[in-house]
């Protein structure tokens, strides 16, 4: 698994030594100022969501949050044997056409929002069940408002992880936002090429971005380190969705991270593409003008050679880190 601290030494999350320095009210006033005129994800709306205004997120002044539990279908190395207490945000800065999520992400009404007091009550909460960490799903265009709310959550005691859970369209502003606030990044690295980008996410500049966003990360958290019962504490995970027809932007972007940002970095390679959202509609290929491309293979599940392919390609690069799932001891049998 790499390196790692012990399972009894006492962990302290970045946020509560960020709060204890007393950085924490000017990172709520420079979080808050940037709404204004909200530049706070690659899209450069705009907008003033500080009074409400919405733009390609649909988020104005407040986080929508859809759900948050115990989850204990992500890694290992996040869910243990109490689960990742994930807190799932409405809406999305992305709009990719095979959205797992699509119900949450896509086509979630328009809410309220959760003022701060209730997003840190939803944290405290779910230390409160006994979840290892919590885990922002779906962050990039809430970031703002997350800084608002941490503060809160620690003077209310949180004590475990940070996880920032996301697709990687992430502004550099929103990221030096977070220095030293996040324990944990759980990046995705979704397509290599532009057009591709362009295509399926409706974003063009997303390889970029991507590129960018996960090197800050790692600057700022470094490779994954887990403590003695295999929980991860800080450090930097990247996920890639093998995708039907798309094995060779996988190369690139595995080939990218083990070269320019870490050898030792910690790589999931999902395999659980089906087709979602806009891909599950029989018209896709049509719609989408997927001839002479990989688009009209979206209509498929992924299959087991390509998969296989992707991790052969990780051990061929020298990625040492793949994720597999070992499910800890004490997770219960029903959970497994």
């Amino acid at each position: 698994m790499g390196s790692g601290v012990s399972g009894t030494q006492q962990f302290e999350p970045k946020v509560v030594r960020a709060a204890r320095a007393g950085v924490l009210d000017e990172r709520v006033g420079r979080a808050l100022e940037a709404l204004r005129a909200c530049r706070l994800c690659p899209r450069d709306c705009g907008v003033d969501r500080l009074a409400g205004a919405v733009a390609t997120c649909l988020t104005g002044r407040y986080a929508q949050v859809a759900t948050s539990y115990p989850h204990f279908g992500e890694e290992d190395v996040l869910r243990g044997w109490r689960g990742s207490g994930t807190i799932f945000f409405g809406h999305c800065n992305l709009k990719c056409v095979f959205c797992q999520n699509a119900s949450i992400s896509q086509r979630a009404p328009r809410g309220e929002g959760a003022p701060p007091e209730a997003l840190a009550a939803r944290m405290l909460e779910l230390q409160a069940r006994g979840c290892h960490n919590i885990n922002l799903v779906t962050p990039e265009h809430v970031v703002a408002q997350i800084v608002e709310a941490l503060p809160l959550a620690v003077a209310g005691g949180l004590r475990v992880p940070i996880v920032y859970n996301t697709s990687g369209y992430d502004a550099a502003e929103s990221l030096a936002l977070l220095d030293g606030l996040v324990d944990v990044y759980l990046a995705d690295f979704k397509v290599w090429r532009r057009e591709t980008a362009r295509r399926l996410l409706k974003a063009e500049g997303y390889p970029e971005a991507a590129r960018h966003a996960v090197a800050e990360m790692q600057r700022q958290v470094g490779d994954l380190v887990v403590d003695g019962d295999g929980i991860a504490r800080r450090g930097l995970l990247v996920r890639h969705l093998v995708m039907p027809g798309y094995v060779e932007e996988a190369r690139a972007i595995l080939r990218w991270l083990v070269q320019e940002v870490s050898p030792d970095v910690y790589v999931n390679v999902m395999d659980q593409y089906a087709p979602a959202f806009k891909a599950a509609d029989p018209r896709f290929e049509h719609v989408y003008g997927a001839a002479g491309g990989a688009e009209g293979e979206l209509g498929r599940a992924v299959t087991r050679e390509e998969v296989e392919e992707v991790r052969r390609i990780a051990g061929r690069l020298g990625i040492r880190r793949l994720d597999v799932r070992r499910p800890h001891p004490r997770l219960p049998a029903r959970l497994r």
